[in-house]
């Protein structure tokens, strides 16, 4: 390893905004994929070939969060419009939220939501507040700033024996990453096909590409799944702001590895089988339950963490993994690169763009597979 793989600019790339997927691709399995079967070679394959790709005996471990509607969409009382996205409840109804701009939401600040018409997906309502009945106003009150997100805190005037959820459906827009800009995708478009979990603000987009066929093929082939959930938030997508990734402090996230999903691994493993993780939120949560035991043995684990994988990692349960491609500068390439070298990962990243493969959310993905990574 060189100082460029702890350095923010060893993580830098070219993309030209055409390879910025705005739609996902119908059906989801007939994306692309880029299989790295080796340090030195690769396959361009199409991801309903996953089955012949993997072998039997492997594990899949997919994240089955849900993207909460978390975009809202209100105005200070007789003011200008404000957005806000949710990203995680603090306290009963108290929630740290992005605003947009931040500047006209002092402490004190009173916000009023307006709730989503049925032809209003995509954006706020054009209703008057007048016309919204009084049970169905959804306020809330800036009552702190974040320092360590720039974000604010909101306390939400629900009755003590409510919360936010129940508002969610009639007041919430499923939040597409901003570099998304023009997509007629439908919400469910941006959920997994087994996404079960409410309480992620963004997709674990390697899942994106899965289909009910697909699954099913898998099993014949006698590739197993199991699930974790980790509720992706601010952790996953805060840009990094220091030159040295040493020094990045990632926000914690909240996961749970059920004692289910850890005797499935143990099994595999006892029998030679590949734990592939599909996404970097499946590997940060595996990962991350390693870390939190005394001696970094995968244990059943519920709760927040902050692990930052980036090269020089010592991996404790993630063998392989499923992936799309990331914006430069991320922590998600600086994982990545942890598994199979920054240098490979640029290199791959270039030929995918030569390629024509379509990048992000929306994007197609690659599969690194266990004999391709970096000892």
């Amino acid at each position: 390893m060189t100082e460029l793989d702890w350095s923010l600019d060893g993580y830098d790339y070219e993309l030209p905004p055409s390879r910025i997927a705005q739609n996902p691709v119908v059906p989801r399995d007939s994306s692309r994929l880029l299989a790295v079967d080796s340090p030195s070679s690769q396959q361009h394959r199409i991801f309903r070939d996953l089955p012949d790709l993997l072998e039997p005996g492997d594990l899949l471990v997919l994240n089955n969060t849900r993207v909460m509607p978390a975009r809202l969409y209100g105005h200070k009382p007789n003011g200008p419009a404000v957005e806000i996205l949710l990203m995680e409840e603090r306290q009963h109804n108290c929630w740290l939220a992005l605003v947009k701009p931040g500047k006209r939401l002092k402490l004190g600040a009173k916000i009023e939501f307006e709730p989503h018409c049925d032809d209003s997906a995509a954006g706020p309502c054009c209703c008057l507040p007048q016309a919204v009945a009084l049970d169905r106003r959804l306020t809330a009150t800036v009552i702190a700033r974040d320092d360590a997100t720039g974000g604010r805190l909101l306390e939400f005037d629900i009755p003590t024996d409510a919360s936010l959820a129940k508002f969610l459906d009639e007041y919430g827009h499923v939040p597409l990453p901003p570099y998304i800009e023009n997509s007629q995708a439908a919400p469910e478009q941006y959920q997994t096909v087994y996404a079960d979990r409410l309480g992620a603000v963004a997709a674990p987009t390697a899942g994106l590409h899965f289909t009910e066929e697909l699954f099913s093929r898998l099993e014949q082939r006698g590739i197993e799944k199991t699930f974790v959930t980790l509720h992706v938030g601010v952790g996953t997508f805060r840009p990094v702001e220091v030159a040295d990734v040493t020094a990045h402090k990632m926000h914690g996230e909240w996961v749970e590895v059920p004692a289910a999903t850890v005797e499935k691994i143990r099994e595999t493993q006892a029998r030679g089988g590949r734990i592939i993780a599909v996404g970097t939120t499946a590997v940060r949560a595996l990962e991350g339950a390693a870390a939190a035991s005394s001696d970094f043995s995968l244990q059943p684990f519920c709760g927040p963490t902050n692990l930052f994988i980036y090269p020089g990692y010592k991996w404790r349960v993630v063998e392989g993994m499923i992936t799309n491609f990331h914006l430069p500068r991320s922590t998600l390439m600086m994982m990545v690169s942890a598994m199979i070298g920054r240098p490979r990962l640029l290199d791959l990243y270039r030929e995918a763009i030569e390629q024509q493969y379509r990048f992000y959310s929306f994007g197609d993905a690659m599969l690194i597979l266990p004999a391709a990574k970096k000892d």
